[in-house]
């Protein structure tokens, strides 16, 4: 009978926690440079262009990596392999809008299988001035949204993108 209290219990806070959790995400930066938004949007529609700013590159230079189809253009797929701070993975182009959005598909295997939306929002303030949102969005699935209660993705990717965009503007405005 305790046993029956016990897993009673236990499934109780998991209901519990799996309503409180989030069930969705969307987390972005943004960054304004100085640059025209075509040379802008021509350098981030081609994705091997994000090893020379991605913070994920730094952290593993030496991550296994394999390229499928035409970078620059829709089903162009970026493989990696790496340590386990980037883990292992793929990123595909799928809707370009030319000078405004840049759409992909993010597909972890390692170190969990999750699935998301990451995107580039590209828009002319002037003539040499465009402001780029960096951002991915997806659902968080159970048990994994019951986990982000406890993990402040905010903190720790958006780092990630402010480090990368400042990057992607040093690069842009020295180009």
């Amino acid at each position: 009978m305790i046993f029956v209290y016990i897993l009673t219990i236990i499934i109780a806070v998991l209901v519990i926690l799996n309503s409180a959790a989030p069930k969705r995400f969307d987390l972005n930066r943004s960054i304004e440079i100085n640059a025209p938004v075509s040379t802008v949007y021509n350098y981030l529609k081609y994705i091997k262009n994000q090893d020379d700013w991605s913070p994920w590159k730094r952290k593993d230079p030496d991550m296994k990596q394999e390229f499928e189809g035409t970078d620059g253009e829709i089903g162009f797929i970026s493989r990696w392999k790496g340590n386990k701070e980037v883990g292992e993975g793929e990123q595909e182009l799928k809707h370009l809008v030319e000078n405004e959005s840049i759409l992909s598909e993010l597909r972890f295997f390692k170190p969990w299988n999750s699935q998301s939306d990451a995107y580039f929002q590209i828009k002319g303030l002037s003539e040499n001035s465009t402001r780029v949102i960096w951002g991915f969005s997806g659902k968080n699935k159970f048990p994994f949204n019951i986990l982000m209660l406890f993990f402040n993705m905010e903190k720790s990717v958006g780092k990630d993108f402010e480090e990368g965009l400042s990057s992607l503007k040093s690069i842009l405005e020295n180009k």
